[in-house]
């Protein structure tokens, strides 16, 4: 079931056919869906965390 006291967002970058992940983020988590099925449940990691992710990803972090 979608819940809703999270305000989901997609990225600009999403293609026609809806192919994406949607994003919830709040001050204690940050959480994560497939927009193809939002019923399907959701991946949430704390804030700590997605801030790592985010600062780790562009120092350039993935590059191989």
């Amino acid at each position: 079931m979608t819940n809703p006291e999270k305000t989901w967002r997609k990225s600009s970058y999403t293609a026609p056919d809806n192919n994406c992940v949607e994003l919830a983020v709040s001050e204690t988590e940050a959480a994560m869906r497939d927009s193809k099925d939002p019923d399907g449940g959701s991946f949430a990691v704390g804030a700590g965390a997605w801030l790592s992710f985010l600062a780790y990803t562009k120092a350039d972090g993935f590059k191989l």
